[in-house]
């Protein structure tokens, strides 16, 4: 069984304007489908974004572990991927029941993925596959990495494009209930970048508490979601929706 859910965020919303009454979301029916197919005594295992930063992974993975708990699930072992791990074999990755690729900075995280080799290594995993906010995003075969910090939507060096885990070929773009309206180097994040970088490419923005299910190849949009393709917005679900892709 192969089970990956690419969310924005998976115990509520990061503004924290709606917490999960448990551990993750209810809402789109995420938190029933995580119960319904997690494991007993599940092997887990964290994947940084950015390898160095020790102490928040290990606040990150104690957030998540707590979440697991909340929900009445099992977890035998939770361990992280960061820079003391680098050399992790595949063998050693696929011997975990659940994988979560955390949030991030896009490009950080791409940078330390290329570096480990986790394309290869996490190709045809048999498991479940969470991916919060950067962590979906690197899921894609070719990853839009929408600018996010100071200078980079100026920066002509700043690649928007990158090659990603391949696990679907669908660019998400999360949060989107926070940056629709969100301004960067004195311009509209969607508007004057986001919508440009979109002829040729399709995105799909979803906010906090939507997600892409991948069960065995099939891809599955539940929740509110918006396409995003030559520079026009057109929503393609709504909130307790699905949608097969």
């Amino acid at each position: 069984m192969s089970l990956y859910f690419l969310t924005s965020s998976p115990t509520g919303t990061l503004d924290g304007s709606r917490l999960p009454e448990k551990g993750f979301d209810e809402y789109n029916s995420f938190s029933e489908k995580i119960k319904a197919n997690w494991k007993q005594n599940s092997r887990c295992i964290y994947i940084a974004s950015d390898p160095a930063t020790r102490q928040r992974l290990l606040e990150a993975r104690d957030f998540f572990r707590e979440a697991i708990y909340k929900e009445g699930l099992s977890c035998d072992c939770f361990d992280i991927l960061d820079d003391y791990r680098r050399d992790i074999t595949r063998v050693q990755l696929q011997s975990y029941d659940v994988i979560f690729l955390s949030g991030g900075h896009v490009p950080t995280q791409n940078r330390f993925f290329e570096e480990i080799s986790l394309k290869e290594k996490i190709t045809g995993f048999e498991g479940i596959i969470i991916g919060i906010s950067a962590g979906t995003m690197n899921s894609a075969d070719i990853v839009y990495a929408q600018p996010e910090e100071e200078g980079e939507s100026l920066d002509p060096n700043f690649r928007r494009f990158l090659k990603g885990l391949g696990l679907t070929k669908i660019m998400i773009l999360p949060h989107y209930q926070m940056e629709k309206d969100f301004y960067l180097d004195g311009k509209r994040l969607y508007e004057d970048i986001t919508y440009p970088d979109s002829y040729g490419n399709l995105f799909i923005a979803i906010p906090d508490g939507s997600y892409l299910l991948i069960e065995n190849g099939k891809e599955t949009i539940y929740g509110e979601a918006y396409r995003i393709e030559n520079g026009t917005k057109t929503q393609i679900c709504s909130l307790g929706e699905s949608i097969t892709l």
